[in-house]
């Protein structure tokens, strides 16, 4: 499964969400969880976010990052608009990831 997450941070809570992500990333690197491939970008407008995330067995590998469960779990409130998930189908890739 590959999908693709965008969202928009209100500007007075840019810190406070990259202060949230290097948590979950901290997370995801002493979990280690198998079979999550995971990336976020943040936009020029710089209140914009992009994940591009590859989950061999779905969603359910994030189950075992704790700190993702408590950055998604607060999330809405930092949000001026809230996540969109699109899954995405690969037609072509060279390189990537």
């Amino acid at each position: 499964m590959h999908v693709m997450i965008r969202w928009k941070v209100k500007p007075d809570q840019v810190e406070r969400e990259l202060e949230s992500l290097r948590a979950v990333y901290a997370d995801m690197h002493a979990v280690r969880p198998e079979g999550l491939r995971y990336a976020t970008f943040r936009l020029d407008d710089g209140v914009t976010f992009v994940d591009v995330a590859e989950m061999a067995e779905g969603p359910g590998v994030l189950q075992q990052v704790e700190a993702f469960q408590h950055y998604r779990a607060t999330l809405d409130e930092r949000c001026d608009e809230l996540p969109v998930v699109t899954v995405l189908h690969e037609v072509g890739a060279y390189r990537f990831p």
